[in-house]
């Protein structure tokens, strides 16, 4: 049996987030959306499913990493089978003191998987707040046979394998004697329940796989990279389990503007030479409208002015972050022959040295003046 760390792809002492991750980012590769038609792509994204139940399942990993499987040792030093096989105390108590007992019911959870989606957001939005749409490929409860899995006029019938509890038990001989293993049902699949008229249209599932659409509450102050979780929007489960989760990874988009920096946003502001040496108030569009920058006489490129309460809300809490707006002073490159003359002279009376005017400069000057 393949190692459930490789599968997922991490090492033995992987932390929980760390597996959350690798596990995230190999079944967005191996979804059966993004490879429609692999089987090849379908066994490899269940296995890892398979894989992520036990290792993000304290307990579960425990024994893995211990005994080699979820459930726990198989006979003490491995000689096969599993003394807890899932059963819990109940199952040591019967293996050592003969405690007999119907177990409780299924222990196999019928729980639909989680699934992932990615939602692509403007800036605005994310300062803002917004309800998109995400459109998520996901199994939906079969209409046809209400979730049950039958067909029309067809019974749900209990299990005459397990008689209902979902699981078998068998006993093993081991060193310390018989041991009483439980497992779940190989003819209902742990659900205690059979059909024997199965629905057409689920295949007996009691489920479908289709699109669908869910609207999403994006709100405001949301980051890049940030991941939404909608309790009971993924898959629902078979015959009538409970739904796993909707993930939606959310994605701002760059802005042509602003850049973002945790809550604060900055920009540049732009302005001639002339208004950054003699100083001057400058308007600037905000995502809440315009606001006015004073900027002092003899300012330099670089110079950062804050504006309060302009930046991003806090995604927790009251309040907004500022907007850094970081000067940026422009040298003309369009200069008349007028404007140059007034430049040279000025650059004259400050004593500053500077190219010879190119040639043919005299008569365009003329050539001006005589218009």
């Amino acid at each position: 049996m393949a190692d459930l760390y490789d599968i997922i792809g991490v090492s033995k002492g992987a932390s929980a987030e760390e597996i959350k991750k690798a596990y995230r980012k190999k079944a967005r590769e191996l979804h059966p959306d993004a490879n429609p038609h692999d089987a090849h792509a379908e066994e490899r994204f269940k296995a890892l499913a398979s894989a992520y139940e036990i290792l993000s399942d304290p307990a579960k990993r425990s024994n893995y990493d211990r005994f080699g499987n979820a459930g726990g040792p198989g006979g003490f030093g491995g000689f096969g089978g599993d003394v807890f096989g899932g059963g819990g105390l109940g199952d040591i108590f019967e293996a050592f003191f003969n405690v007999g007992g119907q177990s409780s019911g299924p222990r196999v959870s019928n729980r639909g998987v989680d699934l992932e989606t990615v939602l692509e957001i403007t800036l605005d939005d994310a300062i803002a707040g917004t309800a998109s749409e995400v459109k998520v490929r996901t199994a939906l409860s079969c209409d046809t046979c209400d979730s049950s899995g039958a067909a029309p006029g067809a019974k749900v019938e209990t299990c005459g394998q397990c008689q209902g509890a979902g699981q078998v038990r068998q006993v093993r001989q081991s060193i310390l004697g018989q041991m009483v293993t439980t497992s779940a049902c190989p003819r209902c699949g742990g659900e205690g329940k059979t059909v024997s008229d199965p629905c057409p249209k689920c295949n007996g599932e009691g489920r479908v796989i289709q699109d669908t659409n869910y609207t999403i509450d994006v709100p405001a102050g949301i980051d890049n990279g940030r991941t939404l979780r909608l309790n009971g929007r993924g898959a629902v489960g078979p015959r009538g389990g409970p739904a796993g989760d909707l993930y939606v990874e959310v994605r701002v988009k760059p802005h042509k503007v602003f850049a973002r920096e945790g809550d604060n946003l900055r920009a540049k502001l732009s302005i001639p030479f002339t208004q950054a040496a003699l100083g001057a108030t400058v308007a600037f569009d905000t995502f809440d409208g315009p606001v006015e920058v004073l900027v002092p006489r003899a300012s330099q490129s670089g110079r950062i002015f804050k504006v309060a309460d302009r930046g991003v809300p806090h995604l927790r809490g009251r309040g907004r972050g500022h907007l850094l707006l970081e000067l940026d002073v422009i040298t003309p490159t369009d200069l008349t022959p007028e404007q140059e003359t007034i430049l040279r002279q000025f650059a004259e009376a400050r004593g500053d040295a500077v190219e010879e005017a190119p040639e043919g400069f005299m008569s365009r000057i003329k050539s001006a003046i005589r218009q």
